[in-house]
Parts: C-alpha cells; sequence; structure tokens
C-alpha cells in the first residue's frame, strides 16, 4: 500500500514543476517582439560597466556587464533576492525620458527592478519566452518624466544585453 501512495504522491509534486513551464517559441511571446529582438541583438550595442550611466535612452540595446551579487553594489536591494552562483548589475539613465510606456527586454533571464523617484516602479505587463534567440523576456513600464536605475539580478551569466524602447 505504501508503494502506490508514494508513487501517487511523487507524480502529484511532478505536476506544478509541469504546469510551471514557460512557453517556447519566438511566437509565444504576448506582443509583437520584432523591434525590441532587433535592438538586442544590433551589432552597435553599447558596453556599459554595471554603475555605468546611460546619457539618454539608446535606439539600441546596451550590453550590461554583472558580477556577483556580494559585488555588483546595486543601489536598492532588489525585490527578488538573487539566488547563489548569480550575477547583478545596474545602470542609471539620467536624462528624463518622456513620460509614457516603455518596454523593457532582455536578452537572458533575470529579475528587472526600475526604481524611478526612490520608488520601485511595477511593470504594466509581462511576456517571456524560452527558445527565442536573442530575447527572453520583455516588459511593458510606465515611466515618468524623470531619471531612473535599472537593475538586473538573478542573471545566469556575468551579461546581458537590454533594450529600453518607447512603446509604439
Amino acid at each position: 500500500m505504501r508503494a502506490p501512495l508514494l508513487a501517487a504522491l511523487l507524480l502529484l509534486g511532478a505536476v506544478p514543476a509541469w504546469a510551471a513551464e514557460e512557453p517556447s517559441g519566438c511566437d509565444k511571446f504576448k506582443w509583437p517582439i520584432e523591434r525590441e529582438r532587433a535592438a538586442l541583438t544590433a551589432p552597435d550595442r553599447a558596453k556599459l560597466a554595471s554603475g555605468g550611466e546611460i546619457a539618454a535612452l539608446p535606439s539600441t540595446g546596451v550590453t550590461l556587464a554583472l558580477a556577483a551579487p556580494a559585488d555588483a553594489k546595486l543601489p536598492t536591494p532588489p525585490e527578488r533576492a538573487p539566488k547563489e552562483g548569480t550575477f547583478a548589475g545596474f545602470t542609471s539613465v539620467k536624462t528624463a525620458p518622456k513620460a509614457g510606456l516603455y518596454t523593457i527586454s532582455l536578452s537572458a533571464g533575470g529579475w528587472v527592478d526600475i526604481v524611478q523617484d526612490g520608488h520601485f516602479v511595477k511593470p504594466k505587463a509581462f511576456s517571456g519566452a524560452t527558445d527565442c534567440e536573442g530575447i527572453r523576456k520583455t516588459m511593458k513600464y510606465e515611466l515618468s518624466a524623470s531619471p531612473f536605475v535599472l537593475q538586473v539580478s538573478g542573471a545566469r551569466e556575468n551579461s546581458i544585453s537590454i533594450a529600453i524602447l518607447p512603446t509604439e
């Protein structure tokens, strides 16, 4: 009697992991990603060290160097604690963007915190998919016309491409 019960419990435990699988493929994003994907893979992406500043929003993506979370010196503790063995970093956008809706996209998995006027800005929408070359996730944020800090944590690699584009 114990063996069938144990087998049933093991199978039930596997269901949440299976059910939580993310969509796979570029066609699984909730909105068109062609512009963001092009920005993330553009050959002329600027390279930034963690803590570097972006004077004004670039029309293409940037590649941000990341460090171990303890060495990243994030200005604000991330809302989600980074896992052991991951990387983190940040950049400051010093020139205030025009107020409006922006997509912030990442080439790989990671947690994004946007800090503007001393507060976390929550995403208005999120979409992500695995197995789409050049882009892993994209989020929409309503930004005000003031400088902000973009923090990335929980990334598996020591650099990540980021695109910050006004929503069309």
